[in-house]
């Protein structure tokens, strides 16, 4: 039972490690300028082909649900994620979208009934610290606008994380994955067109690989081994996998780059995988008992995780 726990951790631990490889293929093989092209061709054509491979289309209030879930998790993300960029240093956006696993765990105590215990907010609290040694900038400037938006990210996208655990759809994952692809590019489609305009009239074949890889591996693969992760784990320990993310693109600037490494790097990377360690070997809490008057979550939703 442990061993295939590890293995679902390492499975969905592959999602946010691809997701890291994305500053690297963007700044390479993307047309510059194009962030919110990046999303939409990322989500859309990938959410349309899972949705033509399963031939499911979502039934009574999963219309609805994939909507909300779509956009929480890829369109309102995106768009927000996209707004902190352009008005912040790269470093205090990903510090500041650190914070999603301590959201999650408080979040999944609320809805989910998961105990949020002192070790997973120290631990929580340790990511964001590793994170910002890992990225941030003793020069980093601050605005107000950016802060809110990502801040903003990571909670939409911790709130559609709890709320995939809570709605479990009765299809099948490719599915359901398929459904909130395709809702979050079609939100961020009109955002696009309005602040970036048509798409570039050439593309290159880099350009075009480069496209290929964020929709096929980068959204149809691992959002599908992210969602399968949190169906079958605590949605805390899930999130904290995502603290990979920025450890890849660390590294990979390093290695593919040539960026320079500093030892306040190494540390934070260090610090990143113990709380990463940390949070996946807790000990399964138990679920929070109900207080009068109140309804007990049901199912899964009840199981408190060791972690996140």
């Amino acid at each position: 039972m442990l061993s295939n726990r590890i293995g679902i951790v390492l499975v969905t631990a592959l999602a946010p490690a691809i997701w890291g490889t994305t500053y690297l293929v963007t700044t390479e093989f993307l047309p510059p300028d194009r962030p919110l092209l990046a999303g939409v061709v990322r989500a859309l054509p990938a959410g349309l082909l899972l949705v033509a491979l399963t031939r499911r289309l979502p039934r009574g209030v999963w219309w609805w649900r994939a909507s909300v879930l779509g956009a929480l998790n890829i369109g309102a993300f995106f768009a927000l994620l996209f707004v902190a960029a352009y008005r912040l240093p790269g470093g205090v956006a990903a510090t500041l979208g650190a914070l999603q696993p301590l959201l999650v765990a408080g979040l999944a105590a609320g809805l989910l009934g998961e105990r949020l215990t002192l070790r997973t907010t120290l631990a929580a609290l340790a990511g964001v610290a590793g994170v910002s040694l890992l990225v941030l900038r003793a020069d980093a400037r601050l605005d107000g606008l950016g802060v809110a938006a990502a801040v903003g990210g990571a909670a939409v996208m911790a709130t559609g994380v709890v709320l995939s655990k809570r709605w479990t759809s009765p299809a099948p994952l490719l599915a359901t994955t398929g459904w909130q692809l395709v809702a979050g590019g079609l939100l961020l489609l009109p955002v696009a067109l309005l602040v970036e305009g048509p798409p570039p009239a050439t593309l290159s074949a880099a350009n075009l690989a480069g496209y290929g890889y964020l929709a096929i591996v980068g959204a149809a693969l691992a959002y599908t081994l992210w969602f399968r992760g949190i169906r079958a784990l605590s949605p805390t320990g899930v999130t904290f996998l995502g603290l990979l993310s920025p450890l890849v693109a660390t590294a990979l600037g390093w290695l593919a780059l040539g960026q320079e490494l500093t030892a306040a790097q190494i540390l934070g990377g260090l610090v990143v995988l113990a709380a990463l360690v940390v949070a996946q070997t807790s000990r399964r809490a138990r679920p929070r008992r109900p207080v009068a008057g109140r309804v007990a979550v049901s199912g899964t939703s009840q199981r408190a995780s060791s972690i996140n």
